[in-house]
C-alpha cells in the first residue's frame, strides 16, 4: 500500500510529462516483442491493447462523475489517462512495425507523421489526454487501422471491399463505444458536443479512405520484404540464387546498374503475406522518357504470391534491350496499390567491367 501511495504521490508530481513517458513506453515494448501480424501472439497483444483501451476510456469518462467513488477502482483513477496512453502508445507501436516491413520507407512516412502527431499531441493540447475530442479522435484512427490488418487475416482475402468492411466495422464500434459513455456520464455530455464529435470521426474516416483510394496507405497487411535489380538469377530446390551489382559507398543514392545491350535484366522481389492469403500482384516496368520527362510503360507481368513464409513470397520478371536512362518498377497488387517501388539508372557497359556483383541465396 505505501508503495502505490508513493507511486501515486510521483504520477501526480509529474503528471504533465508521464503520459508521453507511457506513450514512449508501450511504442518502446512493442518494437521488443512483436514481429508479423499472422502471428497468434501478435493478434492477441494488439487485441488486447484495443479491448483495454476501450475500457480505460470507460474508466476515465466515468472517473468525473465519482462513478468509482468508495470502490476499488477509486485508488487507481490517477492511472486512467496513463493506461490511455499507454495503450495508444502500443497500439502505434505496433502498426509502425507491421508497416515498416515494407521495403519502400516513402509509403510509411504518412502513418510516421501522424504517429508523432499522436506522439506530441499531449502538449500541444491545454487538456491533454482529458481533451474528449483527443481521446475518441484517436480512439477511432487506432480502430481503424487495427480492422485494416485483422479482418484480411480472418478471411484470407484482401481488397476494396474487405478494406471498406473494415472501416465499416471501426466506424460502428467507435460509435457504439461514443454512445455508451455519452449514456452514461453526465460530466461527458457538459463537455462534448455529441453532434461535433461525429463529425470529427466521420472526417477522420473519410481521410482515411481518401488516403487508401489515393494509394498514400499500403496494402496491409502485405509488405515487400526485398527488391533488387539483378544480372542473373537461379532457382533450384525451392530457393533463389541471385547475382545483381552491390550498392556503392553512397547507397540508396547510387542507383546506377551496368547493363550489356542484349542481356536480360531481372527484378527480384520476395513480399511477406499472412499464412494462407493469396494475391495477385504485378511488376510494373516504366522507363523516364529524358526528352519529355514522363514515365512510360515498358511492361507489367502480373504473377500470384501466397503467404505463410517469414521471408516472404519469392518471384522475380526480366526484361531484355533495355533502354539507357531511369528506370523505376513498382510492385503493385492487382487493383493497382503500391506495395514497393524499385528505382534504378541503366549505363550501357558492354565489356562488364564496371560490374561489382554479388551473389546472395534467397
Amino acid at each position: 500500500m505505501i508503495k502505490i501511495s508513493r507511486f501515486r504521490a510521483f504520477i501526480r508530481k509529474h503528471q504533465k510529462s508521464a503520459p508521453v513517458v507511457f506513450f514512449i513506453l508501450g511504442f518502446t515494448w512493442d518494437s521488443l516483442t512483436l514481429g508479423s501480424i499472422d502471428r497468434l501472439y501478435d493478434q492477441i497483444i494488439i487485441c488486447v491493447y484495443l479491448l483495454s483501451l476501450s475500457l480505460s476510456l470507460y474508466l476515465f469518462n466515468l472517473a468525473d462523475d465519482n462513478k468509482w467513488k468508495e470502490t476499488f477502482l477509486e485508488r487507481y483513477e490517477d492511472y486512467f489517462p496513463l493506461a490511455i496512453q499507454f495503450f495508444i502508445g502500443g497500439l502505434c507501436s505496433a502498426y509502425v512495425i507491421f508497416f515498416s516491413r515494407s521495403v519502400s520507407f516513402t509509403k510509411t512516412v504518412s502513418f510516421f507523421i501522424i504517429l508523432v502527431i499522436l506522439l506530441f499531441a499531449n502538449e500541444l493540447l491545454k487538456k491533454r489526454i482529458s481533451n474528449k475530442y483527443l481521446q475518441f479522435g484517436t480512439y477511432f484512427f487506432v480502430n481503424f487501422t487495427f480492422f485494416t490488418f485483422f479482418i484480411p487475416v480472418l478471411v484470407n482475402t484482401m481488397n476494396t471491399f474487405i478494406f471498406l468492411i473494415s472501416g465499416g466495422v471501426s466506424l460502428s464500434s467507435t460509435l457504439i463505444l461514443v454512445t455508451f459513455i455519452y449514456g452514461k456520464s453526465p460530466s461527458t455530455r457538459r463537455e462534448l458536443n455529441k453532434t461535433k464529435l461525429i463529425n470529427l470521426i466521420l472526417i477522420i474516416y473519410a481521410t482515411i479512405n481518401i488516403f487508401y483510394f489515393f494509394n498514400l496507405i499500403p496494402p496491409v497487411p502485405l509488405a515487400m520484404e526485398e527488391g533488387l535489380v539483378a544480372h542473373k538469377i537461379e532457382k533450384e530446390n525451392g530457393t533463389y540464387t541471385v547475382t545483381y551489382q552491390k550498392s556503392g559507398l553512397f547507397s540508396p543514392f547510387d542507383d546506377e546498374t551496368s547493363y550489356t545491350p542484349g542481356d536480360s535484366l531481372f527484378i527480384f522481389t520476395s513480399i511477406f503475406a499472412p499464412a494462407d492469403l493469396k494475391k495477385r500482384v504485378n511488376h510494373h516496368w516504366q522507363w523516364k522518357n529524358s526528352q519529355t520527362g514522363e514515365w512510360e510503360t515498358s511492361d507489367k507481368i502480373e504473377f500470384e504470391i501466397t503467404g505463410g513464409r517469414d521471408g516472404g513470397y519469392r518471384g522475380y520478371t526480366y526484361k531484355t534491350n533495355i533502354l539507357e536512362g531511369k528506370w523505376k518498377v513498382d510492385v503493385t497488387t492487382n487493383d493497382d496499390m503500391i506495395l514497393g517501388r524499385i528505382n534504378f539508372t541503366i549505363v550501357f557497359d558492354s565489356t562488364n567491367t564496371s560490374r561489382n556483383l554479388e551473389t546472395e541465396v534467397f
